[in-house]
């Protein structure tokens, strides 16, 4: 008997975060030209963004509760403990269907201890929250207080993004053809954010990608605590460079020296695109720091 942390693919937790903690990623499916490949695992983003590029037909679609009823039997079996650290509800269906599939598992299992939590992140944003669970748990904290601090750092997680092209935006239809054509014409860079809802929304709008990135810079001013003693996510569209001046700027504008980096994954990298960058961070100091050594 054990107590597990779980997530799924879509966090775009680095690998070598899962393999360090044993993390169990759960893989989120990729549709490509009709064949179904699954996000990490038989999929990867530094081929699937080549892929995306040369046009072929992709789709998404969240982790069903089969899949899930599958990934979560063997600790059922162990009679393990298990926190879910779920996708937002905000933006897929992912926590309804793990739901269906602790509910099948108690009618076997009735003693099985699954905790589900809606994150109300995306990517990097619930990928950060895993970390912190992780780290609280290889130095100490129990499963409540675990459970605790995942919910406070979801909630105090701001998430904000820019996207280098309109057209994957356009495609998942989070964006009509009209506003599409007049800012690709006008070269308008939306900022996104995951808000309080875990719904991704326009947070602002501003011409040209040095200014969107230097917008992302000055939110992490604005809305951050604490950035020189806390972990920074950052998070790429197979553009590391792009990734490696924003950390720069970071660092030498709020004393940044901490972060957790990685690609956008297949999940969310097929409605965003090539280019995109994200940053997630708390606006508040934690409170379970001492666990975060």
């Amino acid at each position: 008997m054990a107590l597990r942390i779980v997530t799924d693919s879509a966090s775009d937790t680095p690998k070598w975060v899962i393999e360090e903690y044993g993390l169990h990623v759960i893989p989120t499916p990729v549709v490509i030209d009709g064949t179904d490949y699954f996000d990490g695992k038989t999929i990867f983003p530094e081929e699937f963004y080549d892929i995306l590029r040369s046009g072929k037909d992709i789709k998404t679609y969240h982790i069903n509760s089969q899949m899930f009823y599958d990934n979560f039997l063997p600790y059922a079996q162990n009679n393990d403990e298990v926190i879910y650290i779920c996708f937002s509800t905000g933006i897929a269906g992912t926590f309804n269907a793990a739901n269906i599939a602790k509910t099948e598992l108690l009618e076997e299992y009735p003693e099985f201890d699954l905790t589900i939590i809606d994150s109300k992140c995306a990517s990097l944003g619930f990928g950060l929250a895993a970390y912190y669970a992780l780290k609280m748990q290889r130095n100490g904290a129990g499963k409540e207080e675990i459970i605790e601090g995942i919910i406070w750092h979801c909630r105090h997680m701001e998430q904000i993004f820019t996207v280098k092209t309109l057209e994957y935006l356009l495609k998942g239809g989070r964006l009509s053809k009209t506003s599409a054509i007049a800012g690709s014409i006008l070269d308008i860079k939306p900022i996104l954010e995951v808000n309080d809802s875990g719904a991704l929304v326009a947070l602002d709008k501003v011409r040209g990608r040095n200014k969107s990135l230097k917008r992302l810079i000055d939110i992490v001013g604005e809305r951050g605590k604490d950035l020189s003693g806390q972990t920074i996510g950052i998070a790429h569209g197979d553009d590391a460079e792009t990734m490696e001046a924003v950390k720069e700027v970071l660092k030498n504008t709020y004393g940044c020296n901490d972060f957790l980096e990685n690609y956008v994954g297949c999940a969310i990298g097929a409605h965003t695109g090539p280019g995109i960058i994200g940053i997630v961070f708390l606006n508040e100091e934690s409170p379970y720091k001492d666990y975060l050594r």
